[in-house]
């Protein structure tokens, strides 16, 4: 044998890595197939690049691997896609307080004061999750209110929508905020009655009046942060996201974890504007980072704000507040144009629309552009919650993707009434008319708005009854899906929305073997037993990324 031949040999060897597929056996399996029907399965095997080898059943042959992982006659899932959260929001609001367990400004600010207590080097007191219509307050809290908890330091905390954030009055001496501060557009600065004295409450684009002055976290504190919502998310079963709203300062987080190899979680980013958009990605969307880990897809433009904060664009005024018609953030002329520069450079839009308005504005501009930029573009409308009857066929004629949240239908049901009144209802939280007028569905969480809790999410999709079974029967239960479709809407419609199918969002040959193993079927479980579910494993590209205790 030559020295040649053996270099040779040697060099071949080492450029091809060993295999090593691992079969994952003893499931009762299910996934969505190519023609979107329920496929069931009993074993899978995954090959060394951790992508689906072979999906088999009971009538098949077994076949030799490298390793074996018994599942011990778990329910294996795909790995469930939430189609909208924020990640980065997710780790920072479990690094600081949490208000969206709390049912009365008494209770609020007793948390917030214990809160203080144990964190006596915190410089800010910062959180999010208050609700004053969960508490029935029939108003917003006041700076003097949050006061009285903590006047030592300077307080902000967000409202659970991210819509509107509550400061004390140290957080608006330190923002410089007085009588005389105005309005901007597409914001408002709460009054108190009578008077030009701000309130304490900031309502969308006037929350930046506030924000501006808070320290911006370090990138230590971001990467903790991040490292958080990935331990999060993969404790829920969740493999992948479509984050809305990214800033340069995240996905630079998001990079570093991939450098280190210590990115698990799947992320579709948008970014938060068009010029982070072209910083982030320059001319054309990023190619698939990480073995299909990370890509920016597109921009998150906001249309309007939230119902819960009056800031959803309507076309008639609120019910429960004559004359206030909401707050457009962006107006017609801009997001064309935004819509332009994004379509120009296959950038896919992401649109925040709630309200009637936005919603018809929304739907009118992608009418108008799929003139001029025809082929398959996937607009994204994210929330669609409040539709004008009038106007729901517009998602089926351009292909339009209502990427919504099922929680929030069972969440803002009373608020909802209370804001529009019942005979203004017929196109709210639409589902299955989207569907059956050809548009697609994509389902997430809004996560930290709402829990990230798919499951929940599942259960709210197919029966619009909330934890407690409210209201008997459903809300407006027309609209329901069903739950091979609510299923899908959690993870092969979600990764068709984020242009990821093929990739991954069903356990099939050739996509990468993200997958969940719980404790039952999700298709044959009851309402409450769906809610109850527990993830046992998640595992993402064949590794398992999270084990229950």
């Amino acid at each position: 044998m030559s020295f040649k031949f053996l270099v040779s040999t040697l060099a071949l060897a080492l450029a091809t890595p060993a295999a090593a597929d691992v079969l994952v056996d003893n499931v009762e399996g299910l996934t969505i197939g190519e023609d979107g029907k329920l496929k069931r399965f009993t074993a899978l095997v995954i090959d060394d690049e951790g992508k689906v080898a072979q999906i088999l059943t009971a009538r098949d042959e077994v076949p030799q691997t490298d390793f074996r992982e018994d599942g011990d006659g778990a329910v294996m899932i795909p790995g469930l896609i939430d189609a909208h959260a924020h990640v980065m929001g997710i780790g920072i609001g479990a690094l600081t307080l949490d208000l969206s367990d709390t049912n009365s400004l008494e209770e609020a600010l007793d948390k917030i004061r214990r809160f203080a207590a144990e964190n006596e080097a915190r410089p800010w007191i910062l959180g999010r999750g208050w609700n004053q219509e969960k508490w029935g307050l029939g108003r917003f809290p006041t700076a003097a209110e949050l006061d009285s908890a903590v006047a030592d330091r300077p307080v902000y905390l967000q409202r659970v929508d991210g819509h509107a954030g509550w400061a004390n009055t140290m957080a608006m001496e330190a923002a410089g905020i007085t009588a005389a501060t105005e309005s901007p557009a597409g914001g408002r600065v709460e009054r108190m009655p009578g008077s030009q004295a701000p309130s304490g409450v900031f309502v969308d684009a006037a929350e930046s009046l506030m924000t501006r002055a808070i320290p911006a976290p370090r990138p230590t504190e971001r990467d903790l942060a991040f490292a958080k919502a990935q331990e999060v998310l993969h404790r829920n079963g969740i493999t992948a996201v479509a984050d809305m709203g990214t800033t340069i300062e995240d996905w630079q987080t998001f990079r570093r974890a991939g450098d280190k190899d210590a990115l698990t979680l799947r992320i579709m980013a948008y970014a938060a504007g068009p010029d982070e958009m072209e910083l982030i990605a320059g001319a054309r969307p990023t190619p698939w980072l990480y073995d299909d880990k990370l890509r920016m897809n597109g921009i998150k433009i906001y249309l309007d704000g939230a119902l819960g904060s009056r800031g959803a664009w309507l076309k008639q005024p609120y019910a429960d507040d004559p004359g206030n018609t909401g707050l457009p953030l962006t107006g017609p002329a801009k997001l064309r144009n935004i819509l332009v520069r994004a379509a120009q450079g296959n950038f896919q839009p992401a649109i925040h629309a709630i309200g009637t308005a936005a919603n018809a504005d929304a739907l009118s501009a992608i009418a108008e552009l799929s003139e001029s930029f025809p082929g398959d573009r996937r607009w994204r409308i994210e929330h669609a919650q409040i539709i004008d009857p009038a106007d729901l066929s517009g998602f089926g004629q351009n292909g339009v993707i209502a990427s919504m949240q099922p929680v929030h239908q069972t969440s803002d049901r009373s608020m909802a009434e209370a804001r529009l009144g019942p005979d203004r209802l017929d196109g709210a939280y639409a589902w299955n008319s989207i569907l059956q007028l050809g548009g697609r569905l994509a389902f997430g969480s809004d996560a930290p708005v709402e829990s990230p809790d798919p499951f929940a999410g599942l259960a709210a999709a197919t029966t619009r009854m909330d934890a407690n079974g409210e209201p008997f029967g459903g809300w407006r239960p027309e609209e329901r899906v069903n739950r091979e479709q609510a299923l899908a809407g959690f993870t092969s419609a979600a990764a068709y929305a984020g242009f990821a199918e093929g990739r991954f969002g069903r356990l099939l040959p050739g996509e990468r073997a993200d997958f969940v193993l719980i404790d039952r079927d999700p298709l044959l479980a009851s309402p409450a037993e769906l809610r109850a579910t527990k993830v046992l494993e998640t595992w993402v590209g064949g590794r398992k990324v999270y084990e229950a205790d």
